[in-house]
Parts: C-alpha cells; sequence; structure tokens
C-alpha cells in the first residue's frame, strides 16, 4: 500500500494525527495478524498472540522513554480525565493533596481530586490568563502532602514545563505526579524527580481508548477501600493489565508506534532524543515566523511555551472564519482553538513532519500579504 498523494496536515490537539508507516501496518495487517487468521481487535486479551503484542509494546515503551526498573508500566483505560479521579483514590490515602494550576487540564484535575481527597493549590497562573509559569521558589507546598500534581504540558493553554521541578529542593517529600498526555513521548522524562506520570495516548502514542500509567513501585497498594478494583493500580499491575479486558486494538497500534519511534534518527540521535531533536525544529519554525507577524500574535511567555500546542490569534479575529476556511482548503486541517479561549492552536505532535509546519507557514504568510 502506498501513502495518499497529498495527504492533507492534521494539527488536532486529539485524537491526532499517526505515522502514516503505522497506520499502512495496521491496515496491511487487519484481516490477518501474522498469520493467525485473526485480526488484533478479535482476539482474546489472554491468548499468546495478543499478550506477545502487549508485552513487546511494554518492553518498547520502557526502553524509549528510559523507565527504570522501579516503575511499572500500566495499560488502562478512561484517559487523562479519568486518572484525575484515579489517582487521589490510590494516592491521597484522603489526605491533603498539593496541585499547580497552569490551565484548564489542571484546573480539572484539583476540581476532581476534592471529591477524594483535600485539595490545596500551591500555585497558580490564573492571574496571568494561564500564560506563564508560576516561579517553584515561591509554591506554597504542604508538609503534609501526599502528592504534589501538575500537568507538564497544557493543551489548551500552550504551557509547558520544560524542566520538571524538584520537590526535595522546594523542602517536600512528596512524590511528583505529572499529567504528561500531550507531550509524552516528545523529549525525555527525568524520572528521578517523578513518582506517577499519566496521559492519554491519542496525542503522541496512538489511538484513543489507551491510558498509560508509569508509577513508582512504592506508591501502588495504598487504594482507598472506595477505589473500584480495575482501577487500584495495585491490582492492575498484579495482572499485568489484563484484570479486565484492555483496550486491545489500541494497545496493539500503540505498540506499532513505539516501534516507530524506536527507529527515528536526526544526526546521531535515536528515537526519543531524536524526537526532541525534530519537535524543538518544528515549533521554532512557526514561533519564529507568528514573533515576526503584524496580524498573528501568541500570548505565552517564551520561556515556558509549549512546543506540541500552539495556541496563536489573529490581531483581527473577525478575519477568523476566512483563516480557517483557506487553512482547510489548502490541506491545513483542525486549526481552530479550543472553544474556551478561542483563536487558533497547531498541534505539532510527533506525527507531524516539518514538511506540515513549512506548509502552515507558508499559508499564514499568504493570508497576512491579503489582509492589507
Amino acid at each position: 500500500m502506498t501513502p495518499p498523494a497529498a495527504r492533507p496536515y492534521n494539527f488536532s490537539a486529539g485524537p491526532a494525527a499517526m505515522p502514516v508507516e503505522v497506520l499502512q501496518q495496521a491496515a496491511n495487517e487487519m484481516l490477518d495478524w501474522q498469520g493467525t487468521g485473526m485480526s488484533v481487535m478479535e482476539m482474546s486479551h489472554r491468548g499468546k498472540s495478543f499478550i506477545s503484542i502487549c508485552e513487546a509494546a511494554e518492553q518498547d515503551l520502557r526502553e524509549l522513554l528510559a523507565v527504570p526498573e522501579q516503575f511499572r508500566i500500566l495499560f488502562m483505560q478512561g484517559g487523562g480525565l479519568a486518572e484525575n479521579a484515579i489517582v487521589p483514590m490510590n494516592l491521597s490515602r484522603g489526605g491533603v493533596v498539593d496541585f499547580v494550576v497552569t490551565g484548564s487540564w489542571s484546573q480539572k484535575s484539583a476540581k476532581e481530586a476534592r471529591k477524594y481527597a483535600t485539595g490545596h493549590i500551591a500555585a497558580s497562573n490564573e492571574a496571568d490568563a494561564h500564560t506563564t509559569l508560576p516561579d517553584p521558589a515561591k509554591w506554597q507546598v504542604s508538609a503534609d502532602a501526599q502528592y504534589l500534581h501538575l500537568c507538564s504540558n497544557e493543551t489548551i493553554h500552550g504551557v509547558e514545563f520544560h524542566d520538571l521541578p524538584d520537590l526535595k529542593a522546594l523542602g517536600s517529600d512528596a512524590p511528583l505526579v505529572i499529567d504528561f498526555s500531550s507531550h509524552v513521548a516528545s523529549r525525555p522524562v527525568d524520572w528521578s524527580r517523578v513518582g506517577l506520570a499519566f496521559g492519554g495516548a491519542q496525542k503522541n502514542l496512538g489511538p484513543a481508548g489507551l491510558t498509560l500509567v508509569v508509577v513508582r513501585e512504592d506508591l501502588i497498594g495504598h487504594a482507598l477501600s472506595s477505589c473500584p478494583s480495575a482501577f487500584d493500580y495495585k491490582t492492575v499491575a498484579d495482572n499485568a493489565s489484563m484484570y479486565n479486558t484492555p483496550p486491545t486494538y489500541a494497545i496493539y497500534v500503540a505498540g506499532l508506534t513505539f516501534q516507530w519511534l524506536k527507529r527515528q534518527t536526526e544526526g546521531n540521535a535515536k528515537g526519543i532524543a531524536a524526537m526532541e531533536q525534530r519537535n524543538i525544529a518544528k515549533a521554532k519554525v512557526l514561533y519564529d515566523f507568528i514573533d515576526s507577524s503584524q496580524l498573528y500574535q501568541n500570548r505565552v511567555a517564551r520561556n515556558c511555551r509549549s512546543r506540541m500546542n500552539i495556541p496563536f490569534f489573529l490581531r483581527d479575529e473577525s478575519r477568523n472564519k476566512a483563516f480557517l476556511d483557506g487553512a482547510q482548503a489548502a490541506g491545513l486541517l483542525q486549526l481552530k482553538g479550543h472553544k474556551s479561549v478561542g483563536g487558533m492552536r497547531a498541534s505539532l505532535y510527533n506525527a507531524m513532519p516539518i514538511e506540515g509546519v513549512q506548509a502552515l507557514v507558508a499559508f499564514m504568510r499568504h493570508f497576512e500579504s491579503t489582509q492589507a
């Protein structure tokens, strides 16, 4: 199978564009996976064929993200929104939980956790309209917090932690929990600073339906008695993510994506290191153009701009519809900003090639030239 000619560039924030090679392989194996006579979506999750798929996916992901041995990798369901409840049910012990609020997703996390724990806002950038990051030196961390939660990349507002905070340097022994849904596998993770990381797969890892949880072993086994068995990390870990029927096809496609990531190179860099170099280059192309433009603007402080999700606004917002219609006609899809903030948003996940970013900039430049 050959890729379609002039396939459009999809800038959706999620579910998002996937590598064409992965889509082709999944299509080729749709009716018969490696001579089994079955599609992966028809397999028993307890059969040898699917167990081999799942085990390979877990091992490839551990290698890609350099996940230490003392962390368990869990394949779950429900997305980041479900983890906003599942994390406090497993880690809070009904006590105090700290939150750093930097946008819509961390706001949702803090609100949901209050159903299971005492939520405390250690820091917030709400006064800056979620365009900056609060200085960690000024965070008001709780002495008795069971963990501190932050969203390391805010998909809607386009704010990213380029370095994770060292909570010990802030005088806190609480484990750090990160929602890395929208930039997982786009850059390395400093696991020495993380207790738990979670994310939906539908941005950088595969199709919707799969949720990734990477959790340090000592944090497992403390779930509230009210926690459903299928959401108890110990139950999930003890059953190798097979306690209930997992999202089998999503795990399979994610596994193909992990293999694709392992094959990527950029100079001497491979895998995630190669993807980080590409993502830095892609983001620079778009940010540099926006910053030089008289029509477009990005409102996020430069030191915390997201590489993955770039919101931008037309200074004349009466031209928004014309912009989006023109982009659609040019094969540049799903650029409309989130309804809560408006404007535009370009998501530059791993599967977006730099040629797509260059095509977007070329269209933006042409559109600006017609606005005299």
